[in-house]
């Protein structure tokens, strides 16, 4: 019989701490916190408890756990025996977890400080990951705790660092006050059933701190390396530069890449429909698809951010991070730029940037490094099985018109620069326009999509790309936005305009909407079980109803403003390319119904980035078929110098061009999706970007040299991508056997 707040007194899971893995090359000096062996911490007496709107019962050595359609986190918790598990040394945590389930599971493992915010990452650290029906996986999360009160200011903007700490303020946790450790499926659209097992702790932080702290700085080499640590592949000097060159040549001619291709990328030797000289959609076959312009199947494999400057860093104020930076008036000096955005950053925009990953291609390729660069990556991206540079990537290189690409719809004020300093940019988040002055985000304030501002500026920023990717056959369409905050629920909102100045458009759009329904403020009053005095006093008061109040009319705006902003979007790229494909807005994962189905609405494609293990549980909603490409999507390690593993980590390199080919395996088999875009094509620079972001996330390190592992995995997908996608009935071509 299932309670559903079960609480189980006596526990035979295990807290172990396991032996720490072993790095393939020699540690970094510092000691101290490595495991020595392993034992077994009994837990008997700890409580395992269901969450509310969760049912569990003990199955032998587990527990099995059922769960139905929630708004919340359902799932057990596990307390400790006394006040808290002392977690001090561990780099992290797992269970074993399976799925008993007919559908995918995506769920969570979160350890919690006393007071845990979870919604704000405030006292706790989560990690996820998805897995099919009937499959077990570990889950496991990392510990990241908080930094030492001297090593805050100098590790300040990086996300990841030596020490494995959470430099976000207020985020990261007290490791010696673990209060509870939690798995559950967060807002679980129906139900889901599965086992937990095997609670583990182990590791210790991949980059352990010296005994003198002092001795740390600096810690980033001229190639923009760490220093402490050494690993396969890392560069020591320009012989090793020069190596690496030779070698990925030779590599190179022994893979041209794919022959059943055209010069796009299509399917040559599958069907032929109509040429229309430009990029579509279609379906064939019940699966959505790209056709190229010469009228063949195309199936989108890409890369983000393809990129000279995918590893440039703020420098202003960190100079005792680097051991060398280049004179300003030798050939390096050029890599000196100024930050362009700052969007939940931790620097203000004109901060003082290095790019490193610029001067290693100088360093690598001399002089003519630019040209040499360009035309080196179109021959890589065929060469791996790829046929797409996407979000963000450099105009120098894709206009060079070798392999297809999106076109980027970047703000006014940070346009796209091809100079040696450069830091790149990022999908427009119209703040050359209005936005909605309560609204946050990480990406900035929300647009005012009612302000007459937001379509004449889109309509600026687009026709920047007049004799660029306007009427060009080999931009595959347009980004206009990114990843824009929707709100924590429906009305979100709609409670930011109300909350916003008097003379806010979105706000009043929204009273105007309100007035149309009910005529009267009085009869809004009681409706609402408000008292505003008159409608001009509701536009005057920046005070939102309370939780529940007009709850159904807010809500019911969400549908206004979605569909004001995707029309714009639609329109403005039409009105300048009038056969340009427009690529939705990116969203963050998924959204909330209304809005997904208006982007559906007026996208050619709807564009999600998805951060997951697989595809596997990836389904529109009903009544909704539309093509979707994936924008962003990938997976890290800490086994080769960065401090960050990703927003997917995995144990190493092998593990991670294995989850490189289930992703897109899983992708071919959707028969809406028509593209995966991995983010991104370079690594992140160590010391982190403008807002922090350090991933090991690349294709190639700082210093241009490949990834062997994602490489090879990603030809052996890429280069079967079109018999995989076209595949009926299960005649697929067993996984990991390349042509």
């Amino acid at each position: 019989m299932l309670n559903s707040r079960c609480v189980f007194s006596a526990v035979v899971l295990f807290l172990c701490l396991l032996p720490a893995a072993q790095p393939a090359q020699p540690a970094e000096p510092a000691q101290g916190g490595a495991e020595t062996g392993s034992h077994r911490i009994d837990l008997a007496g700890a409580a395992g408890e269901a969450t509310p709107e969760a049912q569990v019962e003990r199955d032998g050595a587990a527990w099995r756990v059922r769960v139905s359609r929630s708004s919340g986190r359902p799932g057990i918790t596990f307390t400790p025996p006394g006040a808290a598990w002392d977690l001090t040394g561990m780099g992290y945590v797992e269970a074993r977890v399976k799925n008993l389930g007919k559908g995918a599971l995506s769920v969570h493992l979160a350890l919690d400080n006393p007071g845990a915010d979870r919604t704000e990452r405030k006292g706790c650290c989560i990690g996820s990951t998805t897995i099919p029906p009937g499959a077990e996986q570990t889950l496991r999360v990392t510990i990241a705790a908080r930094p030492p009160k001297a090593l805050e200011a100098a590790l300040g903007g990086m996300r990841g660092t030596p020490g494995g700490f959470q430099t976000r303020q207020g985020q990261g946790i007290d490791p010696a006050n673990v209060a509870a450790i939690s798995v559950y499926v967060y807002q679980p659209g129906g139900k889901c059933e599965y086992t937990v097992s095997e609670l583990r702790a182990g590791g210790s932080p991949v980059f352990l701190l010296p005994k003198n702290l002092d001795d740390l700085f600096p810690m980033i080499d001229r190639f923009g390396q760490y220093i402490h640590k050494d690993w396969p592949g890392k560069t020591h000097g320009e012989d090793d530069l020069a190596a690496a060159r030779k070698q990925e040549a030779a590599d190179l001619a022994a893979h041209p890449g794919p022959q059943a291709w055209n010069q796009y990328g299509g399917w040559l030797a599958g069907p032929k429909l109509e040429a229309t000289g430009r990029f579509r959609v279609a379906k064939w076959r019940d699966k959505w698809w790209f056709v190229d312009p010469e009228g063949r199947l195309f199936w989108s494999h890409g890369l983000v951010r393809v990129t000279w400057s995918c590893g440039y860093t703020p420098i202003t104020g960190r100079e005792r991070l680097f051991a060398e930076l280049a004179e300003r008036d030798s050939p390096f000096g050029a890599f000196y730029g100024r930050s362009t955005w700052a969007i939940a950053g931790l620097y203000e925009r004109g901060a003082e940037t290095y790019n490193f990953s610029g001067a290693n291609l100088l360093r690598k390729y001399g002089p003519n490094w630019q040209a040499d660069f360009a035309d080196l990556v179109h021959r890589r991206l065929r060469s791996w099985g790829l046929n797409t540079m996407a979000n963000c990537s450099q105009p120098a290189i894709y206009l060079e018109r070798k392999t297809p690409y999106t076109a980027t719809v970047y703000s006014l004020d940070s346009p796209p620069e091809d100079t040696p300093g450069a830091t790149g940019y990022v999908a427009t988040i119209h703040d050359d326009s209005r936005v909605i002055e309560a609204t946050s985000g990480g990406w900035g304030k929300f647009p005012d999509v009612f302000d007459p501002s937001f379509k004449a500026v889109l309509l600026k920023e687009v026709a920047q790309h007049k004799g660029k990717a306007v009427g060009d056959p080999w931009c595959l369409g347009y980004f206009p936005g990114n990843e824009l905050n929707w709100g924590a629920d429906e009305t979100t909102l709609a409670r930011a305009a109300l909350a916003s100045p008097a003379d806010q458009p979105a706000k009043r759009a929204l009273v105007d909407q309100l007035k149309a329904k009910y005529e009267k403020i009085e009869t809004l009053n009681a409706a609402w079980k408000t008292s505003y005095a008159s409608w001009e006093a509701l536009v005057n008061s920046t005070t939102p109803p309370g939780p529940g109040q007009g709850r159904e009319d807010l809500a019911a705006f969400l549908g206004t403003l979605a569909d004001a902003y995707f029309r714009q979007c639609r329109e403005a790229i039409k009105e300048i390319d009038p056969e340009g494909l427009y690529l939705g807005c990116r969203f963050a994962g998924w959204s909330h119904g209304v809005v997904f189905r208006t982007a559906a609405k007026y996208s050619d494609v709807v564009s999600v980035n998805r951060y997951t293990e697989t595809l596997a549980d990836f389904r529109l909603p009903d009544g909704i078929d539309k093509p979707v490409v994936i924008g962003e999507w990938h997976f890290g390690s800490l086994d080769r110098g960065k401090f960050h593993a990703s927003l997917r980590p995995v144990p190493n390199q092998q593990a991670r061009g294995e989850a490189y080919e289930k992703y897109v395996a899983s992708a071919l088999d959707n028969p809406w999706v028509v593209g995966t875009h991995w983010h991104q094509f370079g690594d992140q620079a160590t010391t982190g970007r403008d807002d922090g972001e350090n991933f090991q996330n690349g294709f190639v390190d700082v210093c241009d040299t490949p990834y062997v592992e994602t490489v090879e995995a990603c030809r052996r997908i890429g280069y079967r991508l079109y018999e995989l996608r076209a595949a009926q009935g299960g005649q697929r071509a067993p996984a990991g056997a390349a042509k």
